[in-house]
């Protein structure tokens, strides 16, 4: 509203000194919104950021909130992400979470009064790389002899540290690393090209190229070849899963070579056990090289199978690298066989089995309720938050836990922390192991999300019986956010050269992210794996 200021004047005549009269004039003077200015950005990493700003004046009504509003568009306002940081003028802090590694951000900060937002200047930072983008891919096996070969490969991004070496590596078994024979063949991105020498005749070798940087060491892609001799096989690989019902699939190959002799036969085998060959039941999809698809059929609801492709020529068969998939229908994942229920620390946990591994069905709720402005301590009790300080919210999500309380303050993967007896904090492989059996990280997120309490269109068909619920998580510094969108899962495995640790995302699409890693002082649900 507009406020009026009223002058009063005083009229006297000056007639025996008498005061005769007064006069008020009153005038109404215009709204004013507050007056901010935008901070510069600090702190910059892959996934934070600090700002803040100055409220230099409330305008003609008091400021009831101020914080900053970003966005990967121009002008961001506090329809987008924002914090919220006191009310009044002066200054403030405030911390950005959350952002994607290597992007342009904009930046103000605002203030709200009863007349309306105002916005500060506006400022622009970029996030760093996360040093963990190192990708590197192989290169087709080619000039095989007796005892020789050639392949190499290609360095697509070195990722924020740079490159040490770069070569293949090769074994007579599969996933072969640095520890096998391995040639070396410089260092930065680009393409490269290798020599595998010292071979066996007639004998199988897996070959993957690799790159090493500060981070680690990351591998390609990986191929298969047979030395020269009697006479080659064909080279084929397994096409992933799709069409999945409770009765059948869709899946197929590639035979990329057909060895010494013509490919005769191709196709899929598939088993409930592991490793499928054409000694049981299998497609037969034509012969030679190329690409081919296959039909499934005759599957039994609710059940986890084994796929893999093969091709024959007259020196073998020869099968690719193997593929899982679970038929639909409506009774879901069975418990473990062998633990199907479990009491701890008063509270009753159900169990679920998805492929060999045996899960807790429920996010982990125990210990002690701290609020989430204070951080929790080695103080030999186990502490925990709930979103927005509230109780209720671990009792359906589950409680919020720093990474140094869920592992006791130990950095060992794997460690049991905080789950129960013969339980343990899955690492970061564990997980993985988990998507891939579900189809992979692009469609295991809808798999493994509970049917209901996802906004919008973001409930899962939680085909796995994971039951993941979306309890959003606490930042680091106090505030909670992402309930009913979002939901982290942390890892037992660190990021040692950012002291984060890596962590499992899952929002409303049907992706789970992973390869993530965040501060260890951020609030994430926990899920326990049987020993």
């Amino acid at each position: 509203m507009p406020q009026t200021t009223c002058f009063t004047t005083a009229l006297r005549v000056l007639l025996a000194g008498i005061f005769l009269a007064t006069m008020t004039t009153c005038k109404k003077r215009a709204d004013e919104a507050p007056s901010v200015v935008t901070n510069v950005i600090s702190n910059i990493t892959h996934a934070t950021a600090y700002g803040g700003g100055t409220v230099s004046s409330e305008g003609t009504s008091s400021v009831t909130s101020r914080g900053i509003c970003w966005s990967t568009a121009s002008n961001p306002g506090i329809s987008d992400a924002h914090t919220s940081d006191g009310n009044g003028a002066g200054s403030f802090t405030s911390s950005m979470a959350g952002l994607s590694p290597n992007t342009i951000y904009y930046v103000r900060a605002y203030a709200t009064n009863g007349t309306g937002t105002a916005y500060g200047n506006l400022v622009s930072f970029t996030t760093t790389f996360d040093g963990t983008g190192l990708t590197v891919a192989t290169s087709a096996i080619a000039n095989i002899t007796k005892t020789t070969a050639t392949s190499g490969g290609i360095v697509v991004l070195q990722g924020n540290m740079p490159m040490t070496s770069r070569g293949v590596c090769w074994a007579t078994s599969s996933n072969p690393t640095i520890a096998d024979a391995h040639s070396s063949d410089g260092s930065g991105t680009g393409g490269f090209t290798s020599n595998i020498t010292g071979l066996a005749e007639v004998t199988r070798y897996y070959v993957r190229a690799y790159a090493t940087n500060s981070e680690g060491t990351t591998y390609g892609n990986e191929l298969n070849f047979r030395t020269a001799g009697i006479g080659l096989p064909p080279s084929v690989f397994t096409d992933s899963v799709t069409n999945i019902t409770t009765t059948g699939a869709t899946a197929g190959g590639k035979v990329s070579s057909q060895g010494s002799s013509p490919v005769t036969a191709r196709g899929v085998c598939w088993s409930t056990s592991s490793l499928p060959t054409t000694a049981g039941t299998h497609s037969s999809d034509g012969s030679g090289t190329g690409v081919f698809a296959s039909n499934i059929e005759g599957l039994t609801t609710n059940t986890p199978y084994f796929v893999r492709a093969y091709a024959t020529n007259i020196y073998g068969t020869t099968y690719g690298i193997q593929a899982g998939f679970v038929t639909t229908g409506s009774g879901g994942f069975l418990p473990c066989t062998t633990v199907p229920t479990l009491i701890y620390e008063g509270k009753t946990y159900n169990t679920i089995q998805i492929g060999t591994q045996c899960w807790l069905k429920e996010n982990l709720n125990v210990g002690t309720r701290i609020n989430g402005s204070v951080n929790q301590s080695s103080n030999g009790i186990i502490e925990k938050y709930c979103y927005d300080d509230l109780e209720s919210n671990c009792d359906i999500y589950g409680g919020l836990y720093q990474w140094n309380e869920m592992q006791l303050y130990s950095t060992k993967a794997g460690i049991k922390g905080i789950c129960p007896t013969g339980w343990h904090i899955p690492w970061n492989a564990e997980w993985t192991k988990l998507t891939t059996f579900l189809g992979g990280d692009t469609i295991a997120g809808g798999k493994m999300k509970s049917t209901t309490g996802w906004e919008g269109d973001g409930n899962g068909t939680n085909f796995s019986g994971f039951t993941a619920l979306p309890g959003g998580a606490m930042n680091g510094i106090g505030l909670f956010s992402s309930i009913n969108s979002e939901t982290s899962y942390w890892t037992s495995t660190q990021n040692t050269n950012y002291n984060d640790a890596w962590y499992r995302n899952l929002n409303i699409t049907e992706q789970v992210y992973g390869s993530e890693d965040a501060p260890k002082s951020f609030g994430f649900s926990v899920r326990c794996l049987k020993n």
